[in-house]
């Protein structure tokens, strides 16, 4: 560079660091407590969804009922799984239809005698199909349960890598 020549020399710059890799490390206590809350609550949702299952199952089955021997499915099985409820629900609709002559207890006349027994029938399949709906429930509570323990566990997976 020259005396006359305004523009200073270029600083020299220093070399660029390099940066590290995302390391483990501990999760912050926030998020560590944010997760476990979440695998806790996951848990609870497990155990209420099996217990339930378990309430439901044992209670249908105290009842004693047999799923009937002209079932299209499970024909002489008890009565405590939501497929043997929803085949035994099935068979009593296909023989209240029968002894209805294929009206439902609304259409049958108020005197016709046969009408108290349709009406039974439509109350016993409508308590089989919740039961059915009962078990759906539990099952779904244990799903999200399931779900839950897992975001909890990637949450606290997050929450060991730096950026």
């Amino acid at each position: 560079m020259s005396d006359s020549d305004p523009t200073p020399d270029p600083q020299p710059t220093e070399p660029a660091v390099a940066t590290e890799a995302p390391v483990a490390a501990r999760p912050k206590p926030a998020g560590r407590a944010l997760a476990t809350i979440v695998i806790v609550l996951g848990l609870i949702f497990v155990v209420a969804g099996a217990g339930t299952w378990v309430v439901i199952s044992t209670t249908l089955g105290d009842e004693g009922i047999t799923v009937s021997e002209d079932a299209a499915h499970f024909a002489g099985q008890k009565v405590d799984q939501p497929w043997t409820a929803y085949a035994q629900a099935n068979v009593i609709e296909k023989h209240a239809t029968e002894i209805g002559g294929g009206k439902t207890y609304a259409e049958l006349d108020q005197d016709d005698p046969k009408r108290e027994t349709v009406m039974t029938a439509s109350f016993l399949r409508a308590s089989l199909f919740t039961s059915v709906v009962a078990f759906g429930v539990a099952l779904a509570v244990f799903g999200i349960g399931v779900t839950v323990i897992l975001i909890g566990l990637a949450l606290l997976k997050v929450g060991r890598v730096r950026a």
